[in-house]
């Protein structure tokens, strides 16, 4: 009885382990351009699952990167660019539905960020579909500052996020107005790449990158998870 007692205590142990841990997602996003792996945040659930669903059903593949800035970021998603002549503008397509706002005061625009576009509706809700990888830039502590007074509202930046912005770079006059959700965790030269192509009056490159979006299966995902863990650990001993 007292053996039947503890398997019960060690499965239920084991299951509330399991649990605790939330499955973590991880994307591909290809182009002519490169390759990216982008790690999907649990802690936008909405977002994660919505990008899930798109890159198993093979949504993405064959639209276009439609609005690139240097400086700023990459937009893809509109299953309107699949079909688009040459010269069309884009941006206007979607699935008939948004998805709910998700913003964390953690989660900010640095460089390689995956973040939802939106139209200006009041909810700040954001596209079905269409997306953006974060290039953006480095700022000095007196941007920062100008930022936060004008584009911000007052909003201070937390002095973590201030030193990326310093150093890695990114785009902080979005935050907590447009929902982040990912992050590249491999291949940032890919969007380096896009947003320095040849582009027109609409920011749409001359020549279009179509882009190939997909699930990593799980054993490409142990493996990354595996790279990730010894770099990281190799970045601790250099500290």
């Amino acid at each position: 009885m007292m053996r039947k007692f503890f398997v019960l205590i060690l499965l239920l142990t084991a299951s509330l382990a399991h649990a605790a841990k939330p499955k973590t997602y991880f994307v591909r996003i290809k182009s002519d351009k490169g390759e990216s792996i982008v790690k999907l945040y649990n802690e936008t659930p909405l977002h994660r699952d919505n990008f899930v669903k798109l890159a198993k059903s093979g949504f993405y593949n064959s639209t276009l990167f439609h609005r690139v800035i240097k400086e700023f970021m990459i937009q893809g998603g509109d299953p309107d660019s699949k079909k688009a002549k040459p010269g069309e503008m884009l941006g206007n397509g979607a699935l008939p539905y948004t998805v709910a706002a998700e913003f964390n005061p953690i989660l900010f625009h640095k460089k390689g960020v995956l973040a939802a576009a939106r139209d200006n509706n009041p909810a700040r809700a954001s596209s079905s579909t269409q997306f953006y990888l974060v290039q953006g830039k480095v700022y000095t502590d007196e941007e920062l500052n100008r930022i936060e007074q004008v584009r911000l509202q007052g909003r201070k930046i937390p002095p973590i996020q201030r030193e990326v912005y310093k150093t890695i770079g990114g785009t902080p006059h979005l935050d907590q107005n447009y929902t982040v959700f990912g992050e590249i965790v491999k291949g940032i030269e890919q969007v380096d790449a896009i947003a320095a192509v040849e582009k027109d009056g609409n920011d749409r490159p001359a020549t279009d990158i179509k882009m190939q979006v997909s699930l990593l299966k799980k054993r490409e995902t142990k493996k990354l998870e595996k790279e990730l863990a010894k770099d990281s650990f190799r970045k601790k001993l250099m500290m």
